[in-house]
């Protein structure tokens, strides 16, 4: 029995599907071989050659996938702020202690995070030198103003959890030490007036 266009129209859809959804694995696999090559050899280790050999792929299809240094950066850099964002989303969203929330997801740079909170700073601080990476980098500190509207509308207050959010990430990883949410939990609580 002949085949109706309509089977064509499927069969051609589901190709396409495939194909879409290897080329997003590949590019996801990219983007965490360019993750692995900053927490293995900084910011300045990536290439697409590096991250290509990381990969286990060629190095043309890592610039197919990511035309420039910058594209392959903001893409690595999203991914980790994605996952940022979603945290701090959570914690402002549901009911709970939000400096709790913080303080535990700040107290997990020293612990198991460490080494993509590692390469997060890293891409983030590169972003003075590369205008490409800014957005991105200043989600973190664009979501924590926004869990401290939820504490306080006092813009001084605000901007004081920020800093000290930031700080504590910094201190945290450069200490290599891990260190007690109570203890960050505090020093948020004194950053924002309570």
């Amino acid at each position: 029995m002949p085949r109706s266009s309509k089977d064509d129209t499927a069969d051609d859809s589901e190709h396409v599907d495939g194909r879409r959804a290897r080329g997003e694995k590949r590019r996801a696999e990219i983007i965490e071989a360019t993750l692995a090559v900053v927490t293995r050899d900084g910011a300045a280790g990536v290439t697409h050659r590096t991250v290509a050999k990381q990969a286990g792929t060629t190095t043309s299809l890592s610039t197919y996938y990511f035309a420039t240094l910058d594209d392959l950066l903001v893409a690595a850099l999203t991914t980790v702020a994605d996952a940022y964002t979603a945290r701090i989303r959570d914690i402002i969203d549901n009911p709970g202690d939000k400096l709790s929330g913080l303080a535990h997801l700040i107290a997990e740079s020293a612990g198991s995070g460490r080494e993509r909170a590692l390469a997060e700073r890293e891409l983030a601080t590169l972003a003075a030198r590369r205008p490409a990476l800014r957005p991105v980098a200043r989600r973190w500190r664009e979501n924590i103003a926004e869990l401290a509207t939820t504490l306080t509308d006092d813009p001084a207050a605000i901007a004081a959890l920020v800093a000290a959010s930031d700080g504590l990430c910094t201190a945290i990883l450069l200490d290599n030490a891990p260190t007690e949410p109570d203890h960050i939990q505090a020093v948020l609580q004194r950053a924002v007036g309570n």
